[in-house]
């Protein structure tokens, strides 16, 4: 299936891939997007970092508590960053550098676009 892949502004002028695929049955156009994301119970708080394919969902099981886990144990449902990538390895790759940093560069991450720890997920 031949695709174009092409730059685009993301979310709160973050750079990612945005692959859109060109199918020769009906012209049809699929975007695939994933997302790294940030959450926490309070600025001071823990720091669960994720990947997913939908955001906007899996804040909404993370605020539903319908996620087992980290997340759920410490209250985690708070969005305090995110980047969008358009493809899966690179979203995980980059997931798993921001998890191997320390605390002090996930908190940069987080300033440097969201200085004051806003929930991001109603403006998803």
């Amino acid at each position: 299936m031949p695709y174009c892949q092409c730059h685009c502004e993301a979310p709160g002028g973050r750079r990612g891939n945005l692959i859109v695929e060109h199918t020769t049955s009906g012209g049809r156009i699929v975007t695939r997007q994933y997302y790294v994301y940030i959450l926490t119970n309070k600025p001071t708080g823990v720091l669960y970092t994720g990947m997913t394919n939908d955001l906007k969902r899996r804040v909404y099981e993370h605020k539903a508590r319908l996620v087992a886990g980290f997340a759920e144990r410490y209250n985690a449902d708070k969005l305090v960053y995110y980047e969008v990538w358009g493809d899966a390895y690179s979203a995980i790759s980059r997931e798993k550098q921001i998890k191997a940093g320390p605390r002090r560069r996930k908190i940069e991450l987080i300033e440097a676009g969201n200085p004051e720890w806003n929930d991001l997920y109603e403006g998803l």
